[in-house]
C-alpha cells in the first residue's frame, strides 16, 4: 500500500517508540511529539498527515485544547487514545470532532485495525467522486468535491461525519441502523455502550441546524437514524 503518514503525540515515549516499531513495518511513516504544544505545531504544519493519534492527558496543552485548536483549520483524522473507562473522555473527544477513540492500555492489533479502517474511509473519499450529488430540501451533498450545503451555506465536515451523512441521505425516508453505520462508516461492529455514531450524527445535526429550523435527521430509539424526506 501507499505509505500514510501518521503523528503520534502522547507522553509516554517508550509507548511512541513501540508504536513506530509496531506500525513502520505495516507501511506507516511515523513522527512523534511528546507534549500538546509541539504535537500541534506539527499537526498544523505544513507536513501532511493521512491521521493523528492524540493522548488526552499531555503536558502543556492537553489533548482536548490541542484538538480543538486543530480543528478550526484542519479536518485530519483524528483517533484518540483515552483512559480506560473514562465516558467523558471518549464523549467530549468525539463532540470536539474527534474521528474515533480507543481506550488505554490497548491492543496493538485492534489499534492497527482501527487505524486501517479510518485510512480506509480517506481513501474512499476521493474515490467518491463518481457517486451521484444528494439534494433533499435545503441540504445538498456532493462528492465530486466533497462538500456540504446547508440552506446555501457551505459546512465543514470531518471524513467519518460526512460519510454518516452521505450514507444518511442515500437511505432518507428509511432507518438506518447504528450496527449499519458503525459497519459501513467506521469499519467495525458496535460495540455495547459505544456512543461514537450518537456522538457524529449530535455533530451533523448541529452543523445543519446552524441554518434550519428543522431536524433533518430523527433519532428512532434503540434502532438507528432516518434522514427526514421533506414532504
Amino acid at each position: 500500500m501507499q505509505t500514510k503518514s501518521l503523528l503520534v503525540i502522547d507522553d509516554d515515549k517508550e509507548l511512541c517508540d513501540l508504536l513506530i516499531e509496531y506500525l513502520s513495518p505495516q507501511g506507516y511513516e511515523i513522527d512523534q511529539a511528546n507534549d500538546g504544544e509541539t504535537g500541534l505545531q506539527k499537526a498544523i504544519g505544513p507536513k501532511h498527515y493521512d491521521l493523528i493519534l492524540l493522548d488526552v492527558m499531555l503536558p502543556k496543552i492537553d489533548g482536548f485544547e490541542v484538538l480543538k485548536r486543530l480543528r478550526t483549520s484542519h479536518l485530519t483524522p483524528v483517533l484518540m487514545l483515552t483512559a480506560k473507562g473514562d465516558d467523558f473522555d471518549k464523549i467530549f473527544g468525539l463532540e470536539l470532532g474527534a474521528d474515533d477513540y480507543l481506550p488505554k492500555p490497548f491492543n496493538h492489533r485492534e489499534l492497527s485495525a482501527r487505524i486501517k479502517a479510518i485510512v480506509r474511509r480517506m481513501d474512499y473519499l476521493p474515490s467518491s467522486g463518481s457517486q451521484q450529488r444528494l439534494q433533499i430540501g435545503s441540504v445538498i451533498l456532493n462528492p465530486n468535491t466533497q462538500s456540504v450545503e446547508c440552506a446555501g451555506n457551505s459546512l465543514e465536515f470531518t471524513a467519518t461525519e460526512f460519510l454518516i451523512l452521505q450514507l444518511l441521505m442515500i437511505n432518507a425516508g428509511q432507518i438506518v441502523s447504528k450496527n449499519d453505520i458503525s459497519e459501513k462508516v467506521l469499519g467495525r461492529k458496535l460495540m455495547a455502550f459505544d456512543r461514537s455514531i450518537d456522538m457524529h450524527v449530535s455533530n451533523i445535526r448541529r452543523k445543519l441546524m446552524q441554518y434550519i429550523e428543522e431536524e433533518k435527521i430523527k433519532t428512532v430509539r434503540g434502532t438507528g437514524y432516518l434522514f427526514v424526506v421533506e414532504q
